[in-house]
């Protein structure tokens, strides 16, 4: 279900496995909290912890195989479907990366099999790492292969309905390129099925902002807007179930529509920290230090391993006390001949 927040930006959850619990709710999560969202729901340690209500606990011991964050330009909120996603109001809308995500898989699992993949095609920025380099080799990411890339006779030209774009408009193309992207993700990594099924969690993270561009050139209110909305939501879909069948329903897929970042919220920010770091350097108060969000489990776990183990001591020390090792046991045979001796 959709809920709308004050500034409109949302953050919203396509497809998600049943071991990450998000709640339905109207609870505001601000934007800088976006990547620790992401490493939590990947089982990920966090710095400063997170307490919104919008993600449960979830499965501990299930966690899912991958992450998928897509984040959209130029638009508040998109029509998605309701009742099968779930958005939540987006406050502080302020540029943000899944880095810290990307360095904690890359330093958990860099003797396995992860897929790093972070691109924004529009500004030809990509990162890979790990398995990623073989399975994405062919994928295009600059603006010169994205254009020859739509015009061969297997690409979302020939099967998307365009209405009133055009494939003579560079701006046009520049969105259809975006979205060529999205199907030739799927598309290979469909080759490579079994980097889906190993124990390395993936991410993917792709800004996407070729809507803004049609905003900016044609206008929100114009029909090439709205056209261009209506496709951008088919394609986020059938992309989301795409790799979430991929992986076999275990991933997260994620979206971020933001209609514009505010860069000065981050300087406001950061300036309010260091005044708080400057006030204060030293608690003159002797407080116990915040515990951290793992405390609880790591405590669950070894209070019931104690039990089971002082359980199985009380058991076997039982059952020595009262074992009966019967009058023909060597115990009472050797006591007899030795009394027959004497």
């Amino acid at each position: 279900m959709n809920h709308q927040g004050v500034l409109g930006n949302e953050f919203s959850i396509l497809r998600s496995p049943g071991s990450v619990v998000f709640r339905d709710g109207n609870w505001p999560i601000p934007g800088e909290r976006i990547p620790d969202v992401a490493a939590l729901s990947m089982g990920f340690s966090v710095k400063e912890d997170l307490s919104w209500p919008g993600l449960a606990v979830g499965n501990l011991f299930h966690r899912p195989r991958a992450t998928v964050m897509v984040m959209v330009k130029g638009v508040d909120k998109l029509a998605l479907p309701p009742g099968r996603v779930i958005s939540y109001p987006l406050e502080n809308a302020v540029p943000f990366s899944l880095d810290s995500v990307a360095n904690s898989i890359h330093s958990l699992f860099s003797e396995e099999t992860p897929v790093v993949l972070q691109l924004a095609p529009s500004e030809e920025r990509v990162y890979m790492v790990g398995k990623a380099n073989s399975v994405f080799e062919d994928l295009s990411v600059t603006l010169r292969q994205l254009r020859n890339r739509l015009f061969q006779e297997n690409s979302v030209l020939n099967s998307l309905p365009l209405n009133s774009l055009s494939r003579n408009s560079e701006v046009d193309l520049l969105f259809l390129s975006e979205l060529q992207v999205l199907h030739d993700i799927s598309s290979l990594l469909s080759r490579h099925k079994h980097l889906a099924k190993d124990h390395s969690p993936d991410l993917y993270s792709l800004e996407l902002a070729g809507l803004d561009e049609i905003g900016k050139h044609y206008g929100e209110d114009s029909e090439q807007f709205r056209d261009a909305s209506k496709i951008l939501v088919d394609a986020l879909q059938k992309f989301a179930d795409d790799m979430y069948s991929l992986y076999g329903g275990n991933a997260v897929v994620e979206l971020v529509t933001v209609r514009s970042f505010d860069t000065s919220l981050v300087r406001k920010t950061r300036t309010i920290l260091e005044a708080k770091q400057a006030k204060s350097p030293s608690s003159p108060y002797n407080l116990a230090y915040k515990y951290n969000l793992e405390y609880p489990v790591v405590f669950n776990m070894v209070l019931w391993i104690m039990i089971a183990l002082a359980l199985a001591v009380i058991i076997t020390s039982y059952n020595i006390w009262n074992m009966d090792p019967g009058y023909d046991s060597i115990i009472y045979r050797m006591t007899n001949q030795k009394i027959r001796m004497d």
